[in-house]
């Protein structure tokens, strides 16, 4: 039987050591690595293989900091699943979640409730995947609104990697007019270069508190 990669974030480690024990008491399902802070999972994400992520959404009290790291994980490593982990019953914090890419949304009261959560994240995604791809779009979509339809042109070249020299000869563009179009765009999005720029739309708006 192949299990269940299950990565653990949560900043306390008692939490860590009981639900390690009760996921690892599962047949199929192994806890593969814990880590106690979005700095940690960040890292930890890019040398793991897991399957899903079970992410606190409070790692700093008083800070909603799981979901940009839940957010950026996803980014890296589209294929995982996140379910949050909460003791908050908010709606605002419910969207948030769903928005960084979260499939599921569990208070912590409710842990008995996380093996068949896992299952149906890891091998029955269907419908869930497909509202979140519409989500997702529609959440690009909103933050892209105001610009100028010249101005996304010149942001889906960004978005797709493309250099200032390139875009300056696919768009028959000049310097002075590109300059001009990318500072347009980093207004309006509130951002200080091109790369925060990408960024921020990639992770639908959901950036650390610290960044603005």
């Amino acid at each position: 039987m192949n299990r269940i990669h299950v990565f653990l974030v949560e900043d306390d480690p008692d939490w860590i050591k009981s639900m390690t024990v009760y996921l690892n008491a599962q047949e199929d399902m192994i806890v593969v690595g814990a880590a106690e802070s979005p700095e940690q999972a960040i890292a930890m994400a890019q040398v793991l293989s897991f399957d899903i992520v079970l992410m606190d959404i409070q790692l700093t009290a008083g800070r909603l900091d799981g979901i940009y790291a839940a957010a950026e994980i996803l980014e890296r490593k589209p294929d995982a699943k996140v379910i949050m982990l909460t003791s908050l019953d908010d709606e605002l914090v419910i969207m948030q979640s769903y928005t960084a890419g979260a499939v599921n949304y569990i208070e912590k009261s409710n842990f008995e409730e996380l093996p068949a959560a896992i299952r149906s994240a890891v091998h029955q995604p269907g419908s869930m995947e497909v509202l979140l791809k519409e989500f997702a779009r529609l959440k690009r979509e909103e933050q892209l609104r105001s610009l100028t339809p010249a101005e996304r042109e010149v942001f889906d070249l960004l978005d797709e990697g493309y250099t200032h020299s390139q875009m300056e000869k696919k768009l028959f563009k000049t310097e002075s007019t590109l300059k001009n179009q990318i500072n347009k765009i980093l207004k309006k999005l509130g951002v200080r270069s091109s790369r925060e720029a990408v960024e921020k739309v990639r992770r639908k708006g959901i950036v650390r508190e610290n960044d603005n």
